[in-house]
Protein backbone atom coordinates (compact mmCIF):
# COMPACT_ATOMS: atom_id res chain seq x y z
CA UNK A 1 0.00 0.00 0.00
CA UNK A 2 1.10 3.58 -0.59
CA UNK A 3 0.74 6.43 1.90
CA UNK A 4 -2.86 7.05 0.83
CA UNK A 5 -3.81 3.42 1.43
CA UNK A 6 -4.05 2.61 -2.29
CA UNK A 7 -2.42 -0.54 -3.72
CA UNK A 8 1.13 0.00 -4.94
CA UNK A 9 2.06 -0.63 -8.58
CA UNK A 10 3.55 -4.01 -7.62
CA UNK A 11 0.40 -4.97 -5.71
CA UNK A 12 -1.81 -3.91 -8.60
CA UNK A 13 0.31 -5.99 -11.00
CA UNK A 14 0.08 -9.01 -8.66
CA UNK A 15 -3.71 -8.76 -8.71
CA UNK A 16 -3.63 -8.88 -12.51
CA UNK A 17 -1.43 -11.99 -12.35
CA UNK A 18 -3.70 -13.78 -9.84
CA UNK A 19 -7.22 -12.50 -9.29
CA UNK A 20 -8.89 -12.80 -5.86
CA UNK A 21 -11.18 -15.50 -7.31
CA UNK A 22 -8.20 -17.48 -8.61
CA UNK A 23 -6.37 -17.13 -5.29
CA UNK A 24 -9.43 -18.41 -3.44
CA UNK A 25 -9.77 -21.32 -5.89
CA UNK A 26 -6.09 -22.21 -5.46
CA UNK A 27 -6.42 -22.51 -1.71
CA UNK A 28 -9.57 -24.58 -2.12
CA UNK A 29 -8.16 -26.92 -4.78
CA UNK A 30 -4.57 -27.41 -3.61
CA UNK A 31 -4.17 -28.94 -0.15
CA UNK A 32 -0.67 -28.92 1.32
CA UNK A 33 0.77 -29.25 4.83
CA UNK A 34 1.35 -26.39 7.22
CA UNK A 35 3.41 -24.22 7.35
CA UNK A 36 3.39 -23.71 3.58
CA UNK A 37 2.31 -20.15 2.81
CA UNK A 38 -0.34 -18.86 0.42
CA UNK A 39 -0.20 -19.57 -3.29
CA UNK A 40 1.48 -16.77 -5.24
CA UNK A 41 2.42 -16.15 -8.88
CA UNK A 42 6.16 -16.26 -9.55
CA UNK A 43 7.10 -14.21 -12.59
CA UNK A 44 10.46 -14.88 -14.26
CA UNK A 45 12.34 -11.80 -15.51
CA UNK A 46 11.95 -11.26 -19.22
CA UNK A 47 9.21 -13.90 -19.59
CA UNK A 48 5.58 -13.41 -20.53
CA UNK A 49 3.26 -14.58 -17.73
CA UNK A 50 -0.11 -16.04 -18.75
CA UNK A 51 -2.44 -15.77 -15.72
CA UNK A 52 -4.15 -18.60 -13.88
CA UNK A 53 -7.94 -18.28 -14.17
CA UNK A 54 -10.85 -20.06 -12.51
CA UNK A 55 -12.54 -22.76 -14.60
CA UNK A 56 -14.87 -25.71 -14.37
CA UNK A 57 -14.54 -28.38 -17.04
CA UNK A 58 -16.11 -31.83 -17.30
CA UNK A 59 -17.58 -31.34 -13.85
CA UNK A 60 -14.27 -30.52 -12.16
CA UNK A 61 -13.22 -27.16 -10.71
CA UNK A 62 -9.77 -26.10 -11.84
CA UNK A 63 -7.36 -23.32 -12.59
CA UNK A 64 -6.66 -22.87 -16.28
CA UNK A 65 -3.72 -21.30 -18.10
CA UNK A 66 -4.00 -20.17 -21.72
CA UNK A 67 -0.29 -20.31 -22.56
CA UNK A 68 1.09 -18.36 -25.51
CA UNK A 69 4.90 -18.21 -25.71
CA UNK A 70 4.78 -17.82 -21.94
CA UNK A 71 5.95 -19.16 -18.58
CA UNK A 72 3.33 -19.38 -15.83
CA UNK A 73 4.27 -20.45 -12.30
CA UNK A 74 2.01 -20.60 -9.25
CA UNK A 75 3.77 -21.67 -6.10
CA UNK A 76 3.59 -22.04 -2.35
CA UNK A 77 6.69 -21.76 -0.14
CA UNK A 78 7.58 -22.46 3.46
CA UNK A 79 9.85 -20.15 5.42
CA UNK A 80 9.55 -21.63 8.89
CA UNK A 81 9.30 -25.22 10.16
CA UNK A 82 10.54 -27.88 7.72
CA UNK A 83 8.03 -30.07 5.87
CA UNK A 84 8.81 -33.68 4.95
CA UNK A 85 6.86 -34.62 1.82
CA UNK A 86 4.93 -37.89 1.80
CA UNK A 87 2.30 -38.80 -0.80
CA UNK A 88 1.26 -36.49 -3.61
CA UNK A 89 -1.98 -36.69 -5.59
CA UNK A 90 -2.77 -34.34 -8.46
CA UNK A 91 -4.92 -34.08 -11.57
CA UNK A 92 -4.38 -32.16 -14.78
CA UNK A 93 -5.65 -31.84 -18.35
CA UNK A 94 -4.24 -30.29 -21.54
CA UNK A 95 -5.57 -29.58 -25.01
CA UNK A 96 -2.25 -29.85 -26.82
CA UNK A 97 1.50 -30.36 -26.68
CA UNK A 98 4.17 -27.79 -27.49
CA UNK A 99 5.43 -28.73 -30.99
CA UNK A 100 9.11 -29.61 -30.96
CA UNK A 101 9.42 -29.55 -27.18
CA UNK A 102 12.28 -31.65 -25.81
CA UNK A 103 12.86 -31.85 -22.05
CA UNK A 104 16.56 -32.65 -22.57
CA UNK A 105 17.22 -29.71 -24.92
CA UNK A 106 17.92 -26.37 -23.23
CA UNK A 107 16.53 -24.51 -26.24
CA UNK A 108 13.22 -26.42 -26.44
CA UNK A 109 12.62 -27.45 -22.85
CA UNK A 110 8.85 -26.77 -22.64
CA UNK A 111 6.11 -28.79 -20.99
CA UNK A 112 2.37 -28.09 -20.90
CA UNK A 113 2.03 -29.06 -17.22
CA UNK A 114 4.46 -29.55 -14.36
CA UNK A 115 4.21 -30.09 -10.63
CA UNK A 116 7.47 -28.92 -9.04
CA UNK A 117 8.72 -29.87 -5.57
CA UNK A 118 11.80 -27.95 -4.34
CA UNK A 119 13.92 -29.32 -1.50
CA UNK A 120 16.63 -28.14 0.85
CA UNK A 121 19.79 -30.14 1.46
CA UNK A 122 23.49 -30.03 2.21
CA UNK A 123 24.62 -27.25 -0.12
CA UNK A 124 28.30 -27.95 0.60
CA UNK A 125 27.87 -30.98 -1.66
CA UNK A 126 27.00 -28.82 -4.67
CA UNK A 127 29.59 -28.44 -7.41
CA UNK A 128 31.32 -25.09 -8.05
CA UNK A 129 29.38 -24.83 -11.31
CA UNK A 130 26.08 -25.29 -9.46
CA UNK A 131 27.09 -22.68 -6.88
CA UNK A 132 27.78 -20.22 -9.70
CA UNK A 133 24.43 -21.00 -11.33
CA UNK A 134 22.69 -20.61 -7.97
CA UNK A 135 24.25 -17.20 -7.49
CA UNK A 136 23.23 -16.15 -11.00
CA UNK A 137 19.69 -17.33 -10.26
CA UNK A 138 19.69 -15.27 -7.06
CA UNK A 139 20.82 -12.17 -8.95
CA UNK A 140 18.10 -12.63 -11.59
CA UNK A 141 15.18 -13.66 -9.38
CA UNK A 142 16.17 -12.72 -5.84
CA UNK A 143 16.32 -16.39 -4.81
CA UNK A 144 19.09 -19.01 -4.97
CA UNK A 145 18.63 -22.30 -6.78
CA UNK A 146 17.12 -24.93 -4.42
CA UNK A 147 19.35 -27.82 -3.41
CA UNK A 148 17.21 -30.13 -5.54
CA UNK A 149 13.95 -29.94 -7.49
CA UNK A 150 11.83 -32.94 -8.49
CA UNK A 151 9.48 -32.12 -11.35
CA UNK A 152 6.54 -34.24 -12.51
CA UNK A 153 6.01 -33.58 -16.23
CA UNK A 154 3.99 -34.42 -19.33
CA UNK A 155 6.52 -35.13 -22.08
CA UNK A 156 6.08 -35.11 -25.84
CA UNK A 157 8.08 -38.29 -26.41
CA UNK A 158 9.93 -39.72 -23.38
CA UNK A 159 8.34 -42.87 -21.96
CA UNK A 160 6.50 -42.74 -18.65
CA UNK A 161 8.96 -43.42 -15.82
CA UNK A 162 11.89 -41.70 -17.54
CA UNK A 163 14.01 -39.34 -15.44
CA UNK A 164 15.27 -36.39 -17.51
CA UNK A 165 18.11 -34.33 -16.08
CA UNK A 166 17.73 -30.63 -16.73
CA UNK A 167 20.21 -29.63 -19.45
CA UNK A 168 21.42 -26.62 -17.43
CA UNK A 169 21.77 -28.19 -13.99
CA UNK A 170 21.59 -31.71 -12.58
CA UNK A 171 19.87 -30.30 -9.47
CA UNK A 172 16.60 -30.25 -11.42
CA UNK A 173 15.35 -33.66 -12.53
CA UNK A 174 12.08 -34.36 -14.29
CA UNK A 175 10.06 -37.53 -13.85
CA UNK A 176 7.79 -38.28 -16.80
CA UNK A 177 4.33 -39.34 -15.59
CA UNK A 178 2.47 -38.67 -18.86
CA UNK A 179 3.68 -38.89 -22.43
CA UNK A 180 2.46 -38.22 -25.94
CA UNK A 181 -0.85 -37.00 -27.37
CA UNK A 182 -3.07 -40.02 -26.65
CA UNK A 183 -4.64 -38.54 -23.50
CA UNK A 184 -5.15 -34.98 -24.75
CA UNK A 185 -8.47 -33.50 -23.66
CA UNK A 186 -8.90 -35.92 -20.76
CA UNK A 187 -8.46 -35.44 -17.05
CA UNK A 188 -5.47 -37.44 -15.84
CA UNK A 189 -5.17 -38.41 -12.17
CA UNK A 190 -1.85 -39.27 -10.52
CA UNK A 191 -0.77 -40.41 -7.08
CA UNK A 192 2.91 -40.53 -6.22
CA UNK A 193 5.23 -41.53 -3.38
CA UNK A 194 7.47 -38.48 -3.23
CA UNK A 195 10.16 -40.22 -1.17
CA UNK A 196 10.45 -43.08 -3.66
CA UNK A 197 10.37 -40.78 -6.68
CA UNK A 198 13.08 -38.51 -5.27
CA UNK A 199 15.24 -41.51 -4.48
CA UNK A 200 14.78 -42.76 -8.04
CA UNK A 201 15.67 -39.38 -9.52
CA UNK A 202 18.55 -38.32 -7.25
CA UNK A 203 19.78 -41.51 -5.60
CA UNK A 204 19.36 -40.12 -2.08
CA UNK A 205 16.44 -39.37 0.28
CA UNK A 206 14.89 -35.90 0.01
CA UNK A 207 15.54 -33.16 2.51
CA UNK A 208 12.94 -30.71 3.85
CA UNK A 209 10.44 -29.36 1.33
CA UNK A 210 10.92 -25.70 0.41
CA UNK A 211 8.15 -25.13 -2.13
CA UNK A 212 5.41 -26.63 -4.29
CA UNK A 213 4.66 -25.12 -7.70
CA UNK A 214 2.54 -25.57 -10.80
CA UNK A 215 4.19 -24.57 -14.06
CA UNK A 216 3.08 -24.31 -17.69
CA UNK A 217 5.66 -23.10 -20.18
CA UNK A 218 5.70 -22.68 -23.95
CA UNK A 219 8.22 -19.86 -24.28
CA UNK A 220 11.03 -21.79 -25.95
CA UNK A 221 8.82 -23.31 -28.63
CA UNK A 222 6.79 -20.09 -29.04
CA UNK A 223 3.60 -22.14 -28.97
CA UNK A 224 0.12 -21.96 -27.50
CA UNK A 225 -2.03 -24.41 -25.54
CA UNK A 226 -4.39 -24.63 -22.60
CA UNK A 227 -3.65 -26.46 -19.35
CA UNK A 228 -6.00 -27.17 -16.47
CA UNK A 229 -4.91 -28.01 -12.91
CA UNK A 230 -7.50 -29.74 -10.76
CA UNK A 231 -7.30 -30.92 -7.17
CA UNK A 232 -3.86 -31.45 -5.61
CA UNK A 233 -3.10 -32.95 -2.21
CA UNK A 234 0.34 -33.24 -0.63
CA UNK A 235 0.51 -35.20 2.61
CA UNK A 236 3.39 -34.88 5.06
CA UNK A 237 5.52 -37.94 5.67
CA UNK A 238 4.64 -39.55 8.97
CA UNK A 239 7.25 -39.37 11.71
CA UNK A 240 9.28 -42.55 11.80
CA UNK A 241 8.29 -43.60 8.27
CA UNK A 242 11.09 -45.16 6.25
CA UNK A 243 12.60 -42.71 3.69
Amino acid sequence: MNNEGEPSVDEQQEVSWLSPAARLAAHSLFKTPEPLNRWEPFVLPGKTFAPFDVASIQGRPALVVAAQSSVSILRQRTDSAPVQAGRLAFTWKIDGLAPGADLADAHNEDSPVRVVLAFDGDRTRLSPRTHRLSELTRLLTGEPLPYASLVYVWSNTEPVGTVVVNPRTDRIRKLVVESGPEQLGRWRDHERDVQADFLQAFGEPPGPLLAVALMTDTDNTQSGLKAWYGALTLQPRLAGAAP
